[in-house]
C-alpha cells in the first residue's frame, strides 16, 4: 500500500508534526510547508492525501488566517487532536547552558515564554519563522552562543540537546488541529455511535437587529451545546460577519440536521465545513 502524505505548515519537528502522528500515527509521510495556504493548496491539488492545520490555542486564540482557508478550499474537516504544547530550551551538542545568549523561536514560542526570560535577562530573544526551523538553522550554522526553543520532537530530528524543558509560563497550554481531507476522501458518518462528535459550520445573517440570536436559537431551542463561535470579515461587505461555529452532534441526528434546516431559514450563507470525532 501507498503510504499516506500528510501536509503542514513548518519544518519537520513542529508541533503540527506532533498533531499529525497523532491522528494518523507515525507511519505516514510528513510533507512540510512554508506557508499555511501551501497546506492547503496541496491538499486541494492532490498533492498529498490529508493535511493536518492548527485553530486554535488556549493562549494565544484562534489561527484566524485558517478560518479564511477552510471557507477558500472548501476541504472538510474529518477529525481534530488537541497537543500538548511543551517547549524546550534545545542547543546543540557542544553548546553548555552557561555559554548561550540568544534563544531563536517563532514569536508565539518566544512569547509564551515570558517568565523564563525575565527569569534570564542577559538572554537575546530573536523571532525566528518556526520553532522548529529555528533547531534547524542551529544545526545547520552551529553558532556557539544560540539555542532555540521547540518540540521534544525538533531536538531528535535535528541531533539537539534540551537544556530545559517546560519552559512555557502556563503548562495548560494546547492547540487544537484539524485533520483535513477532499470531498471523496471523507469517511461515512455512522447512523449511531457512542462516540461524541462534533460538526463544524460557517454562516452569515442579514446586518438587522436580533439576527444573530435568532439564527443560534436554531441551536438552543433543540438543547444542542456550541463549543465556540468565532466571528471573521465578510469580504465586499463593510462591517458584516462571517460566524464559524462548532456544535456537539452529527449532521445526521435529527436535531441537528433540523437546527440546520432552521438555521438555514435565517441565513443568507450557510456551509457545513466537517463532521468529525470530538478529539481527546
Amino acid at each position: 500500500m501507498a503510504t499516506t502524505k500528510v501536509a503542514f505548515q513548518g519544518e519537520k519537528g513542529a508541533f503540527s508534526q506532533v498533531a499529525v502522528h497523532q491522528l494518523l500515527g507515525t507511519k505516514v509521510a510528513v510533507v512540510p510547508c512554508p506557508q499555511f495556504e501551501d497546506v492547503f493548496q496541496a491538499l486541494d491539488r492532490a498533492q498529498v492525501d490529508a493535511a493536518v492545520v492548527p485553530i486554535e490555542n488556549t493562549l494565544h486564540g484562534s489561527v484566524l488566517e485558517n478560518y479564511d482557508h477552510l471557507l477558500k478550499y472548501e476541504l472538510p474537516i474529518t477529525g481534530e487532536t488537541n497537543v500538548r504544547i511543551v517547549h524546550n530550551l534545545i542547543a546543540m551538542p557542544g553548546v553548555l547552558w552557561k555559554d548561550v545568549r540568544r534563544v531563536y523561536s517563532h514569536p508565539v514560542a518566544l512569547s509564551q515564554c515570558r517568565r523564563f526570560f525575565a527569569r534570564y535577562p542577559h538572554l537575546e530573544k530573536v523571532p525566528y519563522y518556526d520553532t522548529a526551523g529555528s533547531v534547524k538553522m542551529l544545526a545547520e550554522s552551529r553558532p556557539p552562543d544560540a539555542a532555540a526553543i521547540a518540540s521534544a520532537i525538533a531536538a531528535e530530528i535535528y541531533g539537539g540537546k534540551i537544556l530545559r524543558r517546560a519552559i512555557e509560563d502556563d503548562h495548560r497550554n494546547f492547540t487544537r488541529f484539524f485533520l483535513l481531507r477532499r470531498k471523496n476522501d471523507v469517511p461515512r458518518l455512522p447512523k449511531t455511535s457512542k462516540q461524541a462528535y462534533k460538526t463544524s459550520l460557517v454562516f452569515s445573517t442579514r446586518n438587522v437587529p436580533g439576527a444573530l440570536f435568532r439564527a443560534l436559537s436554531a441551536f438552543a431551542l433543540r438543547d444542542i451545546n456550541l463549543a465556540k463561535i468565532e466571528s471573521r470579515p465578510l469580504r465586499g461587505k463593510p462591517w458584516e460577519y462571517l460566524f464559524y461555529l462548532d456544535l456537539y452532534g452529527r449532521v445526521n441526528e435529527e436535531r441537528v440536521a433540523n437546527a440546520l434546516k432552521h438555521l438555514a431559514e435565517l441565513s443568507d450563507f450557510q456551509r457545513v465545513l466537517g463532521c468529525y470525532p470530538r478529539g481527546a
